[in-house]
């Protein structure tokens, strides 16, 4: 069993990066996955269409910021995982899964009984209009409780991974997936159960996803196993989980809220169409993002584990390595979203109206991708090495710091098309930020540097 994890410390780096970032990314796009299923069938689903999509859009924040309370606990935990069993210490790293398993209940849970007694007033709050509020509610009413087992799933399929399991941890989320795009056709067009049935659907395929993974961490020949005394909180332990999922949960928490103030924009400017255009847009562009997302994410068990174990030539390359790799996805999401902008957006079953204002909000979401994945990397990078202060700085710079006054300044002299002006010129200074951070800590780091770090 150990000899899956000294593999990180002696593999190939560039074959290490691909073997963990390919499960990873798969992982990652689950989300992406299950949000673009079911707009695709809502898009085609009897009493549904365009506003139907537009609902979708307006819980996007919901949905996002579930997803960040996910990647707060898995993230940091996945990381310290790594670290501690570069370091050789397996019973932190028992420890450090059986208090993500009470962090993700605890929080998630209290999440959601929050937004069941606000329903109505969150709705109205991020931007639900008379056309788009009965299909918002209807679907976040079933939605909700599928949260936890989609956290716990994605939150234990990260340990997973750390722990010496990509494959596996990929195809339990992919058993997942296959069940959704079962069931959800079988629920709208069958059953004629509409948003209710897409939420239903996905419920019950998260659910599938978590009863393997669970049957992974009881298993005794599993590397790292739930035992009852390692699952009470530790103070200690819950801290070195937050301090490093601070970051990705902050990052996801600004995601959420500049999805607010970007809905509330389009609704001044541009109407429901253009709420509905963004979404199509941004379900589509969020693919190449969590393929970033999940190539960080494979990176991550490999930058950890050869930091705590003093190997920092085979950070530096894993690191380099996956900054490449990020420019080449992000330019493949540029190629489609310029060229075939037209084509891809037409499965989502689109008016022509609203079609041709997704394809011109796709054109203009790809443009900095390849800037994208770059600054993704770097901001990875510092999480994995325990530097989340760094890395939280560089998240809230791309999602928030830039974006949120660059919104309201260009749309106050170009209106719409401010609007859509301002996302990609918030991916291009972010990056260059991030670029000038992550080569002053190249050149500031040695072996002195990463033993104070450790401490």
């Amino acid at each position: 069993m150990e000899s899956r994890l000294n593999r990180l410390e002696t593999e190939q780096t560039t074959k290490l990066l691909w073997e963990y970032s390919i499960p990873a990314i798969v992982g990652s796009l689950v989300v992406a996955i299950y949000n673009t299923i079911d707009s695709i069938y809502i898009g085609h689903g009897p009493g549904l269409g365009d506003h139907a999509i537009g609902g979708l859009g307006i819980v996007l924040p919901v949905m996002t910021l579930f997803t960040a309370l996910g990647l707060f606990v898995g993230t940091g935990a996945a990381s310290r995982i790594s670290i501690y069993m570069g370091m050789g210490l397996k019973d932190e790293a028992e420890r450090v899964l059986g208090n993500a398993f009470f962090l993700v209940v605890l929080l998630t849970g209290v999440s959601i009984l929050f937004v069941y007694l606000f329903l109505e007033s969150i709705l109205l709050a991020i931007g639900a209009t008379n056309e788009t509020y009965h299909f918002a509610h209807e679907f976040l009413l079933y939605y909700l409780p599928c949260n936890l087992f989609l956290n716990l799933s994605y939150t234990l399929s990260s340990i997973m991974r750390a722990s010496g399991y990509p494959k596996k941890a990929m195809y339990t989320m992919l058993l997942g997936v296959i069940t959704n795009i079962l069931l959800a056709p079988v629920f709208i067009f069958v059953l004629k159960w509409g948003m209710k049935g897409a939420a239903v659907a996905t419920s019950i395929s998260t659910l599938v996803t978590l009863i393997p993974i669970m049957y992974h961490f009881l298993d005794q020949n599993s590397t790292l196993r739930f035992y009852k005394n390692k699952i009470s909180p530790d103070k200690k332990i819950i801290w070195a989980i937050v301090s490093i999922g601070f970051s990705p949960f902050i990052m996801q928490l600004a995601a959420s809220v500049v999805v607010f103030f970007i809905n509330n924009r389009l609704r001044i400017y541009g109407d429901s169409i253009a709420i509905e255009a963004y979404t199509i847009a941004s379900r589509l562009t969020l693919v190449i993002i969590l393929i970033i997302v999940g190539l960080t994410q494979g990176m991550q068990p490999i930058v950890g584990y050869n930091f705590g174990a003093k190997r920092f030539d085979r950070v530096a390359s894993t690191v380099n390595q996956a900054i490449k790799a990020g420019i080449g996805i992000g330019i493949v999401g540029l190629v489609c979203g310029i060229f075939f902008s037209n084509i891809i957006v037409r499965p989502f079953n689109p008016s022509e109206a609203l079609a041709r204002e997704a394809a011109r909000a796709l054109k203009i979401l790809t443009i900095m991708l390849p800037l994208s994945g770059i600054q993704m990397v770097i901001s990875n990078f510092f999480q994995s090495i325990g530097m989340p202060v760094k890395s939280v700085f560089l998240s809230l710079t791309r999602q928030f710091l830039i974006l949120v006054p660059s919104l309201f300044i260009l749309s106050y002299f170009f209106e719409l098309d401010g609007v859509w002006a301002s996302i990609p010129l918030s991916d291009f200074l972010s990056t260059v930020l991030a670029v000038v951070l992550y080569i002053w800590q190249i050149r500031k780091f040695n072996k002195n540097t990463y033993a104070v770090t450790l401490t």
